[in-house]
């Protein structure tokens, strides 16, 4: 699973951030280490030449190993990077699970509630 973090020019994370970033994904997401290929992490600066509350934004975007399937992107707001980083992150987290066990719930070999009794043996 590689990971790649990128930043605005409005908003310089430097290479500890992205470090800490890579580390703490390959651990919060280590479980679905073999269904994704790559993640983008986008950090940003919403309103770099005004003061407001949520102005740090993270967007991320897990590329699936899986053959015609689109990335799954997901993004989260905040006063800081860390905050935003974090929320983007368990936003993530969330959408994984739901994603990737709907599909193998879906390809599960299961036998259907609706199937034709067996014929009787010796019937005419």
């Amino acid at each position: 699973m590689q990971i790649q973090v990128n930043s605005k020019n409005t908003l310089h994370t430097g290479e500890s951030f992205e470090r800490w970033a890579s580390g703490e994904l390959h651990e919060s997401l280590s479980r679905f280490k073999g269904d994704i290929t790559r993640i983008e992490v986008h950090m940003s600066d919403e309103n770099s030449d005004k003061a407001g509350l949520e102005q740090k934004r993270c967007v991320m975007e897990a590329r699936l190993r899986l053959p015609h399937h689109e990335p799954l992107a997901v993004n989260h707001n905040a006063p800081n990077q860390d905050l935003a980083f974090r929320g983007a992150s368990d936003k993530l987290k969330r959408v994984l699970d739901h994603t990737l066990g709907k599909l193998r719930d879906h390809h599960r070999d299961r036998e259907t509630i609706r199937h034709e009794p067996a014929p009787e043996s010796g019937a005419t």
